[in-house]
């Protein structure tokens, strides 16, 4: 397994742990109120925090422990990459259409915040997902 693909394996994790963690927080917090009236800011800042924080420290810590060998890049590793880029890059755009959707029908901002964050989220996941098969598969 090359330093790339661990790269994406810790990429997927963080992005699906920490928006777990984030929904957990919010849809536990909407128990006592509803939805819209949930304090759904801190939650989010954290958890973007997060998972910025956590992606660097465990990529430090993978690469410390990878062999040399491991740790070169080729052309096949900056075309999957640019593939799983492309990929993740189209979820964001899908996400930003729904809270540009959103915003124009006058939807609270909770739902337009919430939007986008599931947006960045499905492009970490899904790009990820993506760059992980074609490592396992090939092009």
């Amino acid at each position: 397994m090359t330093l790339e693909e661990r790269r994406s394996w810790t990429y997927l994790a963080v992005a699906v742990v920490v928006y777990g963690g984030y929904l957990f927080s919010v849809l536990g917090r909407a128990a006592s109120a509803p939805l819209v009236d949930v304090d759904y800011v801190p939650a989010m800042l954290w958890s973007i925090g997060i998972a910025i924080v956590a992606g660097i420290v465990i990529n430090i810590v993978i690469g410390m422990f990878t062999p040399r060998r491991d740790q070169k890049t080729d052309v096949r590793d900056r075309d999957i990459g640019y593939l799983g880029d492309r990929v993740g890059q189209s979820f964001l755009v899908i996400g930003a259409l729904a809270a540009l959707l959103l915003a124009m029908i006058e939807a609270d901002y909770f739902y337009i915040a919430n939007v986008l964050y599931l947006g960045f989220v499905l492009s970490a996941v899904l790009g990820a997902i993506t760059k992980v098969i074609v490592y396992r598969r090939g092009f």
